[in-house]
């Protein structure tokens, strides 16, 4: 028994890692890897079930063209920084489905889908940098490991995701789409906010370095504030309030604005 505190210190340290720009101290306890494999079988089967809009259509195009200048920024991004490590698995898509809701999400592995519903929110091919950045700024940051965590201890009795898969593989399954946004639900309510605003910060320099005006996101959020959806009482949202969002992204803008005129000048 005396050796727990330091078997729990070291299982700590292990899992422990920095979330890239907000340097922020995570805790995931979920093999990326397996969540990876997960993404790919759950991305294929919601492909199989949805009908993605044809290669042909321009908005597809839009969408594989944003998603690649994003890609590309990404991993630049992740190159410089000595962090490659943590893509190095990615097999990046991008894919546009028929769906009014809207909505848009990305999976480990950069599984990346947007939903037709929100294209008259974004407007634009930068309105849409701002989605798509964001997006996959949950990706970069793990966000889904941490609320995937949370929600097996909270859910399916703190068991390990191998337990999980054998025993209970609908469930498992249900919360993993949770945690990546690919479904409704709550979650886990403070964390849930915390990583929407960690995933816009994260989203304005993707956005920012793949040459797209990161002032722009400000928009953007004033039109899905028109929306509706969003006015319950923050405490009880899964998400910052319109206003509370608006105003952290204003606050974040000298920032991205360095990125985007380095990439301005370097292109």
């Amino acid at each position: 028994m005396k050796f727990l505190p330091k078997l729990l210190l070291a299982i700590f340290l292990i899992s422990c890692a920095k979330v890239p720009i907000s340097n922020r101290r995570q805790l995931h306890l979920l093999p990326e890897s397996t969540l990876m494999s997960m993404s790919l079988t759950n991305y294929r089967q919601f492909l199989s079930q949805n009908q993605a809009v044809a290669s042909s259509n321009q908005n597809t195009q839009l969408v594989k063209r944003v998603g690649g200048k994003i890609q590309n920024a990404v991993v630049k991004y992740m190159h410089d920084e000595g962090l490659s490590k943590r893509i190095k698995d990615y097999k990046w898509e991008f894919n546009l489905v028929q769906d009014d809701l809207v909505n848009a999400w990305c999976m480990p592995g950069g599984k990346v889908v947007i939903y037709t519903g929100i294209l008259p929110v974004t407007q634009d091919e930068t309105g849409l940098a701002v989605v798509m950045g964001h997006e996959i700024a949950h990706a970069i940051a793990r966000h889904g490991n941490e609320r995937m965590s949370q929600q097996l201890a909270a859910v399916a009795g703190g068991v390990g995701l191998a337990v999980a898969l054998n025993e209970k593989p609908e469930q498992t399954k249900n919360i993993f789409l949770a945690a990546y946004g690919a479904t409704t639900g709550l979650g886990i309510l403070k964390y849930s906010r915390m990583h929407e605003s960690e995933a816009d910060k994260l989203g304005l320099v993707f956005m920012a370095q793949a040459g797209y005006d990161p002032d722009k996101a400000v928009g953007f959020w004033e039109r899905m504030a028109k929306q509706g959806g969003a006015n319950v009482p923050e405490f009880l949202s899964t998400h910052p309030s319109h206003e509370t969002r608006i105003q952290k992204i204003k606050e974040f803008l000298p920032e991205a604005r360095r990125y985007y005129q380095a990439a301005i000048k370097g292109s």
